[in-house]
């Protein structure tokens, strides 16, 4: 049986003109997951049964990833297009808000998100991504952090990076997952074959390139942040090697109601890595 089927159900819906895939489990109120760079919906694969136990749990494929559909022009991954989509995907399952759970790219949409449409968001959980403000500052103020994030300047580059990313069977996708986790065993040659085969459908690669194409537009814009109200969970494995710890220090400035908790000996792929422990301090926060 593949790793991708479970016991989970896969739907479509569309969305500002897209067609979003996503998979599903559960009844209840709405728990809503986004995935980061270079993922899919399985990145949650331990949450979404965990918490179909008490919610209607839903993982989306980000547009332009995986089985979602993938615009052709640069613009369409900019921070506005991707908050937008999460307000339609909510609205359009029939909620009027959700528990926004986000990791990587997935975490820096759900931080804007939950600035633009706070009465959309009832609690914030994001992961190994810090808030958007704190990451500016650290690009310009924060030289260490700013050679962790060389592959972003790498990224803006026309058609070089994704070269980089297709060579030799996708195998930099698997390569960013092996070789940044701590834990190795975490992630199984199916795990690492799955991943490849989602950035190997046509137009996915571009299209995860995309975002960063658009970050100076979007998440590192010098800009004013509101107060979130909404109680909100940091989760943060400790040894992620692109994004420094230090840059979830300060982030009680923007938000009222915040708790973090830090997971040693673990990777940027913290839900994956240590998914026993990340669902069980959701539970405590939820």
């Amino acid at each position: 049986m593949s790793v991708l089927q479970g016991s989970w159900q896969h739907e479509t819906i569309t969305v500002n003109g897209l067609s979003l895939h996503y998979v599903t489990q559960g009844e209840g109120s709405l728990m809503l997951f986004l995935h980061g760079f270079p993922e899919f919906w399985y990145s949650w694969r331990y949450q979404i049964p965990e918490f179909a136990k008490s919610y209607k749990v839903v993982a989306l494929d980000l547009r332009g990833y995986n089985e979602s559909e993938k615009p052709q022009e640069t613009e369409a991954y900019r921070m506005e297009n991707l908050v937008r989509d999460v307000e339609g995907v909510i609205r359009g399952l029939g909620y009027e808000s959700c528990t926004l759970v986000g990791h990587d790219w997935g975490g820096a949409i759900a931080w804007s998100f939950a600035d633009e449409y706070p009465q959309m968001v009832d609690r914030l959980i994001v992961m190994n991504l810090p808030h958007p403000a704190k990451f500016a500052e650290a690009l310009r103020n924060n030289p260490r952090q700013l050679l962790r994030s060389w592959y972003i300047f790498f990224f803006q580059l026309p058609w070089l990076p994704e070269f980089i990313l297709s060579w030799n069977d996708y195998r930099a996708i698997a390569d960013a997952f092996e070789n940044m986790a701590i834990d190795k065993t975490a992630f199984t040659p199916a795990d690492l074959e799955a991943y490849k085969n989602a950035a190997a459908k046509p137009g996915a690669a571009t299209a995860m390139l995309n975002y960063y194409r658009n970050i100076f537009q979007g998440i590192v814009t010098l800009r004013s942040w509101n107060i979130l109200e909404m109680p909100t969970l940091m989760i943060w494995g400790e040894e992620d090697i692109a994004l420094g710890k230090e840059l979830t220090e300060g982030t009680e400035a923007y938000v009222k109601d915040f708790q973090i908790r830090y997971i040693p000996q673990c990777s940027h792929w913290v839900q994956q890595e240590k998914p026993q422990l990340v669902n069980q301090y959701m539970w405590d926060f939820l």
